[in-house]
């Protein structure tokens, strides 16, 4: 494994006659900027990477982020919500279960 934690960042835009919603039209670059900021301030004593990425095909939930190795989804994802994920899951090793999908689409099938 080349990184302890790596952080996938949906940035898809679709083109803008596509009547679907896309992660990257409200604040994608914003997210992967916001991460890879953080994260070299903080100069954690373990090999990430934060980069953007395409389509991860559940654009109906919001923004969505991804971390590997764990798997773990994350959506509806804003701004103000990097400094919890990076304090929570990737130094503390924690699930912010507020923003993981199942959690998530569970609520919403209520």
């Amino acid at each position: 494994m080349i990184y302890d934690k790596h952080i996938f960042i949906c940035t898809n835009q679709r083109a803008a006659d596509v009547p679907r919603k896309s992660c990257g039209e409200a604040h994608g670059m914003g997210i992967v900027e916001a991460f890879k900021n953080k994260l070299k301030d903080l100069d954690l004593p373990i090999k990430l990477r934060a980069q953007k990425s395409g389509c991860l095909d559940i654009c109906d939930f919001g923004q969505t982020v991804v971390i590997y190795p764990e798997g773990v989804f994350y959506v509806g994802v804003e701004l103000n919500d990097v400094d919890e994920i990076i304090e929570e899951h990737i130094i503390n090793n924690r699930i912010v279960e507020r923003l993981k999908l199942e959690n998530v689409r569970a609520k919403r099938a209520q």
